[in-house]
C-alpha cells in the first residue's frame, strides 16, 4: 500500500484557491465585526424625562446644622453670588450660634477626611478637603469667639 501525496502542482492550485477563499472573507471581517456589534445593542429609543417627585427620607443629624445656617443667613440677608466659567454659587454665611453650632459639629468629620486647616490667624473646618480653593467648599471658620459658616449652593445658569 502506498502513501497518497499529492503532487506540487496540485498543492499549488489547492493553496492558490484557499488564498483566494481568505482574501474574500478578510476584506469581509470588517463589516461583519461591524454588523455583530450592532447586533447586540438594543434598538436605542428616546425615552421621557421621569417628572414624579424625587423620594425623600428624614435627614440625619448634621443636616440640621445646614439648616439653621440657612435660616440665619436667609433671616440676616447674608448671601453673595460667586461664579466662573461653569458654575454659579450663591453663598450662605452664617454667624453666631448656628456658627458655633456647625463648627463644633464638623469637628469629628474634618479629623477624618483631614479637612481642618490654618489661615490668616483663622481655624477653618471643612465638609470636603479644599482642593484648590474654597470655591464650592461648604466651611466653617473661627478667629478665637468670633464664628462664621459658608453654605454654597449650586444654583446653575438661572442666576447668572
Amino acid at each position: 500500500m502506498g502513501s497518497w501525496r499529492p503532487s506540487i502542482g496540485a498543492l499549488n492550485q489547492r493553496a492558490r484557491r484557499a488564498c483566494r477563499v481568505l482574501t474574500r472573507h478578510v476584506r469581509l471581517l470588517p463589516f461583519v465585526v461591524v454588523i455583530s456589534a450592532c447586533a447586540g445593542k438594543p434598538a436605542l429609543t428616546p425615552t421621557l424625562p421621569d417628572y414624579r417627585p424625587i423620594a425623600t427620607e428624614p435627614p440625619p443629624p448634621p443636616a440640621e446644622l445646614y439648616a439653621s445656617c440657612l435660616a440665619d443667613a436667609t433671616a440676616q440677608r447674608r448671601f453673595r453670588r460667586a461664579h466662573d466659567a461653569s458654575t454659579s454659587l450663591l453663598l450662605f454665611t452664617c454667624t453666631g450660634a448656628p456658627a458655633r453650632s456647625f463648627y463644633d459639629g464638623l469637628a469629628a468629620w474634618s479629623a477624618q477626611i483631614g479637612s481642618q486647616f490654618q489661615h490668616a490667624s483663622r481655624t477653618y473646618r471643612s465638609t470636603s478637603r479644599v482642593q484648590h480653593n474654597l470655591f464650592g467648599v461648604d466651611y466653617c471658620a473661627t478667629a478665637g469667639t468670633v464664628y462664621e459658616c459658608v453654605i454654597t449652593l449650586n444654583v446653575g445658569a438661572f442666576v447668572r
